[in-house]
């Protein structure tokens, strides 16, 4: 039996995806074992299955899902472990519709130069990529789980200071 899980990927990520000569995507069917179908028109990506790559098909939806938010497919393919995951933030949902909240907000998570956003990754041992209208964490469970919480409260407008505090002693608690 069959099985397709659909993807839409945006056209500016078709390339990063695909890689030269299409090596990020055989790579990406070569760690996880399923067929990818990539769309370079629409954007429309399908993941293809048999009953046994169910949990590899998972991981490699979730690479993909990375790759079209704006990793890159070196970053994104950490994802293909067990010990990493992928968590999305629609900013949207935090900050309304407001284009200039939006603008205001992800400008917040990036800081000067992209400095706000280093030192959050540096701080949780993730990597986090700002792209569209969303923030993207790769990472372990928890430090995801910390890192999704400091930009929560980037957003929910708390100071840069406080949320690199917050994080240094809830990342103490984990070891």
């Amino acid at each position: 039996m069959e099985y397709k899980a659909y993807i839409f990927v945006p056209k500016d990520r078709i390339g990063a995806l695909i890689g030269k000569r299409g090596k990020v995507k055989k790579k990406i069917e070569e760690l996880t074992g399923v067929k990818i179908n990539i769309n370079s028109g629409t954007g429309e990506v399908d993941i293809v299955y048999d009953e046994d790559h169910g949990p590899e098909a998972m991981k490699a939806k979730n690479i993909v899902t990375a790759i079209a938010r704006g990793f890159s497919p070196e970053k994104a393919q950490k994802l293909a472990s067990d010990d990493y995951y992928l968590e999305v933030i629609n900013l949207p949902d935090l900050v309304g519709k407001s284009r200039n909240a939006l603008i205001r907000q992800r400008a917040r998570v990036i800081g000067t130069q992209g400095r706000a956003r280093k030192m959050l990754e540096d701080l949780t041992g993730t990597d986090i990529s700002v792209y569209g209208k969303t923030v993207s964490i790769i990472g372990p469970l928890e430090n995801v789980e910390i890192a999704k919480d400091a930009i929560q409260m980037l957003v929910n407008g708390a100071k840069h200071g406080d949320v690199y505090k917050y994080i240094q002693r809830r990342m103490q608690s984990l070891y």
